[in-house]
């Protein structure tokens, strides 16, 4: 027995230079968190946008709108590359995207100049909030299906388009008048930044767009966007000459990009309908004679 102690003693001694192990804990990486975290920023931008609305601080309110609609073209991409998507992050981000893309802008432009009408101002407001949020809701309810419900495949030819004009982009065209007025004022163009300002334009954008939100219109997405070879250098140049455009004068490329955006919904559209013609072709059953009869052609 008095052997036995000097060896438990040196087994102790021994148990103090082990390497500890690190506790594990049980949740997600930080990688896994950094789309949230973009979300989380997008929806302080936006609340930071209301804020200097209230002051008046118009440049500053729209850039913070702007800064929204960047991080939330990033966090969704960033997501899929670290596989962090959730189900968590899905309903967070339509949460941030209806305050930053629908409650921001629609109060923005009450500040700014509908509510020179009265109450009458407010009404165009309420209306785009509202259409913001059946959008979201509308892709949400596409893209999960309830439980015992099969979920709604789309067709190969429209993964590449969203129904409707999607929130980000409805917030720039529906701050148009806010980057035209800036620009105008910029320039010392009274005349024009005033008749911009006017709430009858304010509220027409705003009713244009939230109809524009709400409807079936094929959009682009440019998610999986394949660009012809032929087109990729004057695509290069013209992006780097919309840089030069953006850095010099931010508005009126803000103002441009509103429009350009409008104007490619017609070509948008032509591209669906083409592609699913082409669809339909391919599906429509070959009519075959019946034998000992000649085939047509």
């Amino acid at each position: 027995m008095a052997s036995d102690r000097p060896r438990e003693g040196l087994r102790g001694r021994l148990r103090r230079f082990r390497p500890r192990q690190r506790p594990r804990y049980r949740g997600p990486s930080f990688n896994r968190l950094i789309p949230n975290i973009l979300t989380l920023l997008g929806l302080c931008a936006g609340l930071v946008a209301i804020r200097f609305g209230i002051e008046g601080r118009w440049p500053q309110a729209a850039a913070f709108i702007v800064a929204a609609g960047v991080i939330d073209g990033l966090d969704g991409r960033i997501a899929r590359l670290l596989k962090g998507t959730s189900r968590f992050g899905a309903e967070f981000d339509s949460l941030a995207d209806f305050l930053s893309f629908g409650v921001a802008p629609a109060i923005v432009l009450y500040l700014w100049t509908l509510q020179n009408v009265g109450p009458l101002g407010f009404i165009p407001c309420v209306i785009f909030a509202v259409c913001s949020s059946l959008r979201l809701a509308r892709f949400n309810a596409a893209s999960i299906a309830e439980p015992g419900e099969t979920p709604v495949v789309k067709p190969a030819y429209a993964y590449n388009f969203f129904t409707g004009v999607p929130a980000p982009a409805g917030a720039g065209l529906a701050l148009f008048p806010l980057f035209a007025f800036l620009a105008f004022s910029e320039w010392g163009w009274t005349g024009f930044a005033g008749a911009v300002r006017h709430p009858v334009f304010a509220a027409v954008v705003l009713f244009a767009v939230g109809g524009m939100m709400v409807s079936t219109l094929p959009t682009w997405s440019f998610k999986n966007f394949k660009v012809p070879a032929q087109a990729v250098l004057p695509l290069l140049l013209g992006i780097g000459g919309y840089v030069a455009v953006l850095v010099t004068e931010p508005w009126a490329a803000l103002a441009a990009a509103g429009l350009i955006y409008v104007g490619m919904l017609y070509f948008s559209f032509r591209s669906f309908q083409r592609l699913k013609r082409e669809a339909e072709m391919l599906l429509e059953p070959v009519a075959v004679p019946p034998s000992g009869q000649p085939r047509a052609g």
